[in-house]
């Protein structure tokens, strides 16, 4: 079933381990950033795309990325023997002792987990989702917009907020009311000619998804409009679609009183998106 807590295949810089320090900054601070990767016939999918937005995100939050090789290598050993599965990769700023001041010596700390692939309702990907719309908003920050960080409270209790399980997404808000994305997902919005998708400047991830369809539907000669969305746009909207690493792209068939036929969506973006957010890569 998706989500709840299996036990899980884990290295800790390297070494096999599921125990962290206490004076470990992203468990007292949420000081780091994490990557979730689909895998696929032993490989990591699109890991460049997870590589460079984690590369980043490091150098944003100042202090220095992994060795990609070193990583690469221990994501080898960690998929030794395993065709599927999620790959979770979390890097933290390393010790530190009480008190906000990163410490001058940051010596990160970087974190690989394999977890079985979450079992979504079949029909999902082909006949759509139902999704909602959450009380909780997302926070708006502009020094962590896009990122892929380790403060998620906001999407814990978005998705604390219902337990229907006929209901697969939750779409979170901004504080001015704009639509965000989802709770785990990113948002397109499809008007029968191009693609909006909300802007990440404020709040929000910047998903390796997001960025693969927005490429693609520009090679198709779709256009993709960065922008501000809001409840009203979505209800007007031709067709609704949802995409994440592991899950791919989700059709949505209703939010709240609207229903949408996903066979009105641009169907030859949704095929090659779904085919090419699966390509396993090497690690580096």
């Amino acid at each position: 079933m998706a989500g709840g807590w299996e036990p899980v295949r884990c290295l800790i810089d390297g070494v096999p381990d599921e125990r962290l320090p206490a004076t470990d900054r992203g468990l007292s601070y949420g000081d780091g950033l994490f990557e979730t990767l689909l895998v696929r016939e032993g490989r990591p999918c699109q890991w460049s795309r997870h590589w460079r937005r984690l590369d980043d995100g490091c150098r944003r939050l100042g202090f220095p990325p992994p060795p990609e090789q070193a990583v690469a290598d221990e994501v080898d050993q960690l998929l030794q023997g395993a065709c599927s599965g999620v790959l979770k990769l979390v890097v933290t700023r390393g010790d530190g002792g009480r008190g906000y001041a990163p410490p001058p010596d940051t010596r990160p700390r970087r974190i690989l987990s394999l977890h079985p692939v979450p079992e979504y309702p079949v029909p999902w990907s082909s006949r759509g989702v139902v999704i909602r719309i959450c009380r909780t908003p997302a926070t708006r920050n502009p020094a962590l917009a896009g990122l892929k960080h380790l403060n998620r409270l906001d999407s814990v209790l978005a998705r604390a907020e219902w337990s229907d399980p006929e209901i697969a997404e939750g779409l979170m808000t901004g504080p001015g009311g704009e639509i965000i994305g989802g709770t785990m997902t990113n948002l397109f919005l499809w008007d029968g000619v191009g693609l909006r998708t909300p802007q990440v400047q404020h709040c929000g991830i910047a998903g390796t998804v997001r960025a693969l369809a927005i490429e693609l539907a520009e090679g198709l000669g779709i256009s993709c409009t960065l922008m501000r969305l809001n409840p009203a746009d979505l209800h007007g909207a031709r067709g609704l679609f949802l995409t994440n690493s592991v899950l791919g792209v989700w059709p949505v068939r209703r939010l709240a009183d609207r229903d949408y036929d996903p066979e009105d969506l641009p169907l030859d973006l949704i095929r090659i998106l779904r085919r090419d957010a699966q390509i396993s890569e090497g690690g580096a």
